[in-house]
Formats: structure tokens, C-alpha cells, sequence
């Protein structure tokens, strides 16, 4: 049968047709819908923009500070290291001379001593008052966080692992390790107990990039 002799309800649809219509359908939906529905819906749109913006603002502003304070705070780690090595050389110095000595040193000599100390602790307190801070480990439970252990010494009275000795003291600088402590640690003792970190908080990461 031709297309001619098709009923109307036969012949096929016109494809501009509808899309006319479905677009006539669309801007019906659209007239139908609620306006106040709509406000609401872009506020809340951009309400959650608006808040997100903030936290991104406020999440920059927190990075930034901390980095303004580690920078002012670490910037002087390369120098306050080689501060160090003057006031192991200062304390070599003192250590040369046997106590026996010092006892019985003349007026200058004693003059002397008391000076190069002197200037030892002056070291050490400007070292401090730029955030280094001496680590004493001598009887705490070795921690490689902290410690550098260069022999073992055996022990029977203290628990195994413990700094029975300090080769060459060790430093922080805020949360960093300056400089680890070298220590001699026991062995041979009973099994060691857990203990309190008395270098750091529980749980806190170091950061051995100072």
C-alpha cells in the first residue's frame, strides 16, 4: 500500500514536529514550576558556594601562617648547627684540662676557666632563646628519633636500651631534630619497661629535617 492510501494514524511522524512539541512541553514544566521553589533552590546553590569559598580562604589562611612561623622559626637552623660545633669546641676546651689542674690553677689560669665557660653558657642561652633546646637523654629509654647509639655497654642494673652514656649532646629546634644526642646504651639488662617520651608529646611525629 503507498504512502498516499496510509491512514493518518499510519503515516509516520514528522521529526520537527516533535521537537516542537517536546519543546512546547518543556516551557509548559517550566511555566508550571513553582518560583519560589526556584529562588530556593539557587540560594541554596549559592549559599553552598559561598561556604565553600570561605573554608578554601580560611583553609589558605591557616597554611600560611604556619608557613610564615616555620620560616621564622627554622631559618636559623643552618646557623644555630654550626653554633653548636663552637660550643663543643668551648666545652673540649674546658674538658682538656683535668679537674686536678683547675683545683690548683693560679689566679689566671682560673680567670680563664671561668671565662670560657662563661661564654659557653651565653652560647647556649642565645642558642635557647632562638628555639634550640639541649636534649638530656643520659637514663631515658633510647629513642632513634633522638639518639644516635654508637656502642653498647653492657648492663645488668638498668633495663636494656637505656643511655648509660653521652658521646656528644643532642638538639631540637622546635619539632625538629637539630642534632641527634650520640649515646652508648646498656645491654644485657632486663627486658625494658615502656615509658613516657620525655623528648616530645605521645604520638607526635618528629620531623628530622631541621
Amino acid at each position: 500500500m503507498s504512502d498516499e492510501n496510509k491512514s493518518p494514524e499510519e503515516q509516520p511522524a514528522d521529526p520537527s514536529q516533535e521537537a516542537d512539541a517536546a519543546a512546547g512541553q518543556a516551557e509548559t514544566a517550566d511555566a508550571a514550576a513553582d518560583p519560589v521553589e526556584v529562588l530556593k533552590t539557587e540560594n541554596a546553590e549559592l549559599k553552598d558556594r559561598a561556604l565553600r569559598a570561605m573554608a578554601e580562604m580560611e583553609n589558605l589562611r591557616r597554611r600560611t601562617e604556619k608557613e610564615v612561623k616555620d620560616a621564622r622559626q627554622y631559618a636559623v637552623s643552618g646557623f644555630a648547627r654550626d653554633m653548636l660545633t663552637v660550643s663543643d669546641n668551648l666545652r673540649r676546651a674546658l674538658e682538656a684540662l683535668p679537674e686536678d689542674d683547675r683545683k690548683n690553677a693560679d689566679a689566671g689560669v682560673a680567670a680563664l676557666v671561668d671565662g670560657v665557660e662563661m661564654i659557653e653558657r651565653d652560647l647556649l642561652n642565645q642558642l635557647e632563646k632562638n628555639g634550640v633546646r639541649k636534649l638530656e637523654p643520659e637514663g631515658q629509654k633510647f629513642d632513634p628519633n633522638f639518639h644516635q647509639a654508637m656502642f653498647e655497654v653492657p648492663n645488668t642494673e638498668v633495663p636494656n636500651n637505656t643511655v648509660v652514656q653521652v658521646v656528644q649532646a643532642g638538639y631540637v629546634i622546635g619539632e625538629r631534630v637539630l642534632r641527634p644526642a650520640m649515646v652508648g646504651v646498656s645491654k644485657g639488662g632486663p627486658k625494658d619497661a615502656p615509658q613516657p617520651d620525655t623528648n616530645g608529646e605521645a604520638g607526635q611525629s618528629v620531623d628530622k629535617n631541621a
